[in-house]
């Protein structure tokens, strides 16, 4: 209880940290790929996350709190950002995928999502004082709807879906799960300055497009790859 004359402690709850992570999305892809991403001023209170058509891609982060974050494209949307991206780079568009099932678009969205999640969790740990951590994004090509029901120790869940928009007006989502949690100020401190994020994006160029040359399928066919993934998701 806050004593008259003192001021009331701030208070970050699970909407800060999903603007937060809405923020980085768009922070890293504006960057990367110069298609004016925004995001939809509602956001919606859901019960379940879920991977979707036409390309579903998760991550898991654990540490001070625990979560899971879902990004789900349609084709143009995701043929959208790769090619914007590779362009962006400088790589001629003859040289680009023509498909969203392409091994190449796969592993640019791949690498995005890591580094927004990236950007994200270095910022809780400027801005909030705690530490969380990422495993490797997983992405998966779908025709239907699977539901992801990890398990990630969640004992009061939480979960929300954002609506982002690409420049031309393709559609995807974000979807966050995480424990019901606040973050209370106890004392006034100074955030370390962020890292630039054209400096992010530069460091990790020649990664990305190396991975993008590189043909999964060679080294893991792909039935491997559909029960690696079924494995992981609990199955």
């Amino acid at each position: 209880m806050t004593k008259k004359g003192q001021k009331s402690p701030v208070v970050y709850s699970t909407e800060d940290l999903l603007t937060s992570l809405c923020n980085s999305v768009t922070r890293v892809l504006n960057v990367a790929t110069q298609c004016n991403i925004h995001y939809s001023g509602m956001v919606q209170r859901i019960t379940k996350t879920c991977l979707k058509p036409d390309i579903g891609c998760f991550v898991l982060f654990d540490g001070g709190f625990s979560g899971l974050v879902v990004l789900n494209f349609s084709a143009q949307t995701a043929m959208e950002l790769y090619e914007s991206y590779m362009l962006n780079m400088g790589m001629p568009k003859s040289e680009l995928a023509s498909a969203h099932t392409s091994d190449d678009v796969a592993n640019i969205l791949g690498e995005l999502m890591n580094q927004i999640v990236g950007d994200f969790t270095g910022k809780v740990r400027r801005e909030l004082q705690t530490h969380i951590t990422q495993n490797q994004p997983k992405m998966l090509v779908l025709n239907k709807q699977v539901l992801l029901s990890i398990d990630t120790h969640l004992d009061q869940p939480e979960v929300r879906r954002v609506t982002f928009y690409t420049g031309h007006n393709n559609i995807f989502y974000l979807e966050l799960a995480t424990d019901r949690t606040e973050f209370i100020k106890l004392h006034d401190f100074e955030a370390t300055e962020a890292p630039n994020p054209d400096e992010l994006i530069a460091q990790t160029t020649s990664d990305m497009l190396v991975s993008a040359e590189l043909p999964a399928s060679a080294d893991q066919p792909p039935q491997e790859d559909h029960d690696s993934l079924m494995k992981s998701l609990g199955f």
